[in-house]
């Protein structure tokens, strides 16, 4: 499917990475791309190599007439929920760019306020090439997040499955309990810390 760009000067394309973590902040990047100096190879940041990605989020950082990140911390998102605490996150990207966009595009199928206008696009990480922006820079930073806590924290392995709840997370924190950046309102954390 083509998507059509709406008729705008500045277009920030929005996404988030890490909604479905047990661990760490959900993180959120808005990107005004420059029309000047185009970035090959945008694409889902999921789809591509860690190596690429390092390779495009120093491009984007370089390329883009700006760029801004947002982020909601673990209590934020027990408080509000994930869904909420995401749209808090994403504002909060949008709020952070130094150039007001004329139109946000939002990966996803819904929007979070903003004082433009907005449009949810499914499957944007893959169709806008803003989007694909915005989400190789929050998966790149949470990435980085998730290596350094794993210094902190060794015996989890978050450098590896970044916060998933996979079976080797999922046995760690069942025995081991878990850490103050865990999201409690997780249900295998509230198992761990028998609140479930």
């Amino acid at each position: 499917m083509d998507f059509v760009y709406p008729q705008a000067n500045l277009i920030a394309g929005v996404d988030e990475v890490g909604r479905g973590p047990l661990v760490g902040a959900v993180v959120t990047a808005a990107v005004i791309l420059d029309p000047a100096k185009p970035i090959a190879g945008l694409m889902d940041s999921k789809k591509l190599t860690e190596k690429r990605r390092e390779a495009l989020y120093l491009e984007i950082k370089e390329k883009a007439l700006c760029w801004s990140l947002g982020r909601a911390e673990p209590e934020e998102i027990d408080q509000l929920n994930i869904l909420h605490a995401t749209m808090l996150a994403m504002q909060r990207a949008v709020e952070g760019l130094v150039l007001t966009p004329d139109y946000v595009l939002i990966d996803g199928n819904r929007c979070p306020e903003l004082a433009m206008p907005a449009q949810a696009v499914v499957k944007g990480d893959n169709l806008v090439a803003e989007i694909s922006a915005a989400s190789i820079l929050a998966k790149v930073t949470r990435d980085r997040e998730m290596a350094e806590l794993d210094k902190q924290f060794p015996d989890y392995g978050l450098a590896k499955h970044k916060g998933y709840p996979t079976a080797l997370h999922l046995e760690k924190l069942a025995s081991l309990g878990a850490t103050e950046h865990h999201r409690k309102s997780f249900a295998p954390v509230k198992r761990a810390l028998g609140l479930g």
